[in-house]
């Protein structure tokens, strides 16, 4: 062994969340990585997959089981992480024995009550140890805290926070994530709400939560660390919520439904189920999609005492959500290793590692992050919509989407499109030909919106735009009987149109039957110009037009 190399056992290596974090941590050089579980040939797998990819990596096995942890000593570890779960219901015996063993603990655990009761179990022995004992080193509480610090920099109250997580349908689920889920799925659970410290049932309240590049999906009320946390740490006046949500609704509200049960009374526990849900699930995920995500929003004022709006969001593709409840322990190591976490104590992992040391072992995979801020109360719907993006906005994109006056700017536009279907919807809904058109558009606002009128030459388009009900992040443009949703991001010179969902009248349509659009707004060379392109896989490009106006 390379001298000053630390000797950092895994615990639960071979698992769902262990073999992601046995990846990340495998490529420093100062350390070697001991993977340990109760079966070692699925250790092997993991060691030869890490062999493959990391070769210089110094690996070595061992079976050790965290309820008999006598053989932990033998070892001689520096740091000991466990991944394995779950951990409600757990007492504290395997951290104390970590420490005893006179090295570092780091866990994932998201179980409220197992972290509620970490550090008056664990401080006494972390500091006569000199050595740390971390828990909660994952999504919640790790990553959203570290999320909330950003958003709510500088701000003299916080009113409401709240925080989603919705993994992906395929995405593996390990047994013991499904029980950890159904052990409190109905029963009591107590929230700090409207102000005041109230009980619901868990997964109770199903409601469409709107992730960023994911879309809306149901959530429910879920009992994390972070209900206990996020009201202390973020001294909150109003809501401290967080919600987890499956991404099928047939699941969704299945788990729902079944968790009335318990909370009825007619059942005690809905545990016993583990293995019927798991299955269940694996059969259906083929419906699903390899995407999941998190949402972190706050609500408070920030240092001028302004009304603001947050929002911090995480969308991974491709199956590399499972890679995000790691990556926060990682995180944690790695600061153990470099020397920068201070004085040994024991504590969650809020406020250890910032936003960006957590995402740090998570940049070379397809996951995304966004940061949006802001004014509820600004006048106009896209100043609103665009937050702090709008000041710096060129003066002619402003004048014409401020929302406070009518606007009417004329110029030229050239329209295009498929024959066939496509040019008899255009035709019936006012849009033009092929060709360079005389264009004028006016907008005119209403209801907190605005109403659009475009004409084309002889032909008239009209559209209402508005503030989506229930999202403040989202609006929706309705051309009879469709209504689109969008978010409004930032573009060189001007903004975006980002497609998030439709519907024809109240009922909501699947993503998968809708067309591909794009919608730009700037300005150029001091000229206000527009792009908009509409296209279906089926029917070609419905509609597209672009055009010069002042």
């Amino acid at each position: 062994m390379t001298a000053g190399s630390r000797r950092i056992v895994l615990v639960g290596a071979s698992g769902v969340f262990g073999r992601r974090l046995a990846a990340m941590i495998a490529r420093w050089p100062d350390i070697v990585l001991v993977l340990a579980a109760r079966d070692l040939s699925r250790l092997e797998a993991v060691a030869a997959d890490l062999a493959a990819t990391r070769p210089a990596a110094r690996i070595e096995l061992a079976r050790l089981d965290r309820l008999d942890p006598r053989g932990l000593p033998a070892l001689a570890p520096w740091a000991v992480i466990d991944a394995a779960g779950p951990f409600q219901g757990q007492d504290h015996a395997f951290p104390r024995a970590v420490l005893a063993a006179r090295a570092h603990y780091v866990d994932l655990a998201d179980a409220r009550d197992f972290v509620a009761g970490f550090p008056a179990a664990l401080d006494d022995a972390a500091r006569a140890a000199g050595r740390w004992a971390i828990t909660g080193a994952s999504s919640t509480p790790a990553l959203s805290h570290a999320a909330l610090d950003v958003l709510t920099a500088g701000w003299t109250r916080i009113d409401r926070v709240e925080a989603a997580i919705s993994p992906g349908a395929r995405a593996p689920r390990g047994l013991s994530v499904v029980r950890a889920i159904l052990a409190w799925a109905g029963a009591p659970v107590r929230v700090f709400a409207q102000g005041r410290w109230t009980t619901r049932p868990g997964w109770s309240g199903p409601r469409r939560t709107a992730f960023p590049g994911l879309g809306r999906r149901w959530t429910s009320l879920a009992e994390t660390p972070d209900l206990d946390l996020l009201p202390a740490r973020f001294h909150v006046r109003r809501d401290a919520v967080f919600r987890a949500g499956l991404e099928l609704p047939v699941l969704h509200l299945g788990l729902w439904a079944l968790s009335g049960l318990r909370w009825m009374g007619l059942v005690s526990t809905l545990e016993p189920l583990a293995v019927l849900l798991s299955g269940a699930a694996g059969l259906v995920a083929p419906l699903g999609s390899d995407r999941g995500g998190m949402v972190v929003e706050a609500e408070g004022l920030d240092a001028d005492g302004i009304h603001r709006l947050a929002r911090w969001g995480l969308w991974a593709e491709a199956g590399a959500g499972p890679h995000t409840p790691a990556a926060p322990a990682a995180a944690v190591l790695r600061a153990l290793l470099d020397g920068r976490l201070g004085q040994p104590r024991a504590a969650p992992c809020v406020g250890l590692v910032d936003l960006e040391a957590i995402l740090r072992p998570l940049r070379d995979l397809p996951i995304r992050t966004g940061l949006e801020r802001q004014r509820p109360d600004a006048p106009g719907l896209f100043p609103r919509l665009l937050g702090e993006a709008w000041p710096v906005l060129p003066e002619g994109v402003r004048h014409a989407h401020a929302g406070v006056a009518p606007v009417t700017l004329t110029g030229q536009a050239r329209g295009r499109g498929a024959p066939g279907l496509p040019a008899l919807v255009r035709r019936l809904q006012g849009m033009p030909p092929a060709g360079l058109h005389a264009t004028t558009v006016t907008i005119a606002p209403t209801d907190g919106g605005e109403r659009w009128t475009r004409r084309f030459g002889d032909r008239t388009f009209g559209s209402v735009i508005r503030p989506t009900r229930g999202d403040p992040w989202t609006f929706e443009e309705t051309v009879a009987p469709l209504t689109f949703r969008f978010t409004a991001a930032p573009y060189p010179g001007g903004f975006s149109w980002i497609f998030d969902g439709w519907r024809a009248g109240p009922l909501p349509l699947p993503r998968a039957w809708a067309p591909r659009v794009r919608a730009r707004t700037f300005a150029r060379d001091g000229v206000y110009r527009f792009r908009v392109l509409v296209a279906h896989p089926w029917l070609g490009v419905i509609f597209g037009y672009a055009g010069r106006l002042s």
